[in-house]
């Protein structure tokens, strides 16, 4: 009697996504407008697991209530640093039962803090630090069940983000940037459609919101990013890394 063959099982090394996928998705929805395009990623579960990363500073409103409106499932990452605005963690807690977010609040790890920030004055002298220990560590770890994330960056709000593209690969999950090419105008006519409260505070001048020791208010025709880290050669928290124009594993449109 023959033996049947025996199967050998592989582990599967493959990365979940490369900047292939990031192309071909792309050029997929090129031309497909953001409701739409969010529409078919989430419905058909284009990008295996997601959640959405938001920091329910200035303009997140509109993309929380955008993935809302379409699968209120969408696990919503919040990283609670510890130096938040009171007013944003107010604003936090009113849009997660106004839009029935499924909110996950992220914390750092205390004997991290511990060993590496114990006085918590660490914003003021190494804001990287500061950075990588409050808020990239702990979503790293956040992530580790998902394989891509959705942000509210956009290509307006600052000039290392303009060549913004809605899918980019991140290691081997993907970002999604639905609103990428949304516009201040863009963000200003979906709140007023949507009646979403503004956070409390734009009116004082805080364009983009993030830890309150290192948030300050915009001046007039300043980038909205230009008040984060202001006085440091930082643009970017290190969750996100900067989009250079002509990056050639991104397609041009």
């Amino acid at each position: 009697m023959a033996e049947t063959a025996r199967r050998v099982d592989r582990i599967d090394l493959s990365p979940r996504f490369t900047a292939h996928d990031a192309i071909r998705l792309n050029n997929m929805f090129r031309g497909t407008g953001t409701q739409e395009l969010v529409r078919a990623v989430l419905g058909e579960h284009l990008l295996g697991e997601v959640a959405l990363v938001s920091s329910f500073g200035a303009e997140s409103a509109a993309l929380l209530h955008l993935v809302a409106s379409v699968d209120a499932s969408v696990p919503v990452l919040f990283l609670d640093t510890a130096k938040h605005f009171a007013e944003t963690l107010a604003y936090r807690d009113m849009l997660a039962e106004r839009l029935g977010l499924n909110l996950r609040v992220i914390h750092p790890d205390p004997q991290a803090i511990e060993a590496r920030d114990g006085t918590g004055l660490r914003w003021s002298y190494d804001p990287d630090g500061c950075c990588e220990i409050r808020k990239v560590i702990p979503l790293e770890k956040a992530m580790a069940g998902f394989d891509a994330s959705i942000t509210g960056r956009k290509a307006h709000q600052a000039s290392t983000r303009s060549a913004l593209p809605r899918f980019e690969v991140d290691g081997d999950r993907l970002k999604f940037n639905p609103l990428a090419d949304w516009t201040r105008e863009d963000i200003a006519t979906y709140f007023a459609e949507h009646d979403l409260p503004p956070h409390p505070l734009v009116e004082k001048g805080y364009l983009s919101i993030g830890c309150a020791p290192c948030t300050s208010i915009v001046k007039p025709g300043e980038d909205p990013r230009s008040g984060r880290w202001s006085g440091w050669d930082k643009t970017e928290c290190g969750i996100h890394t900067p989009v250079a124009d002509g990056d050639p594993d991104l397609p041009v449109f």
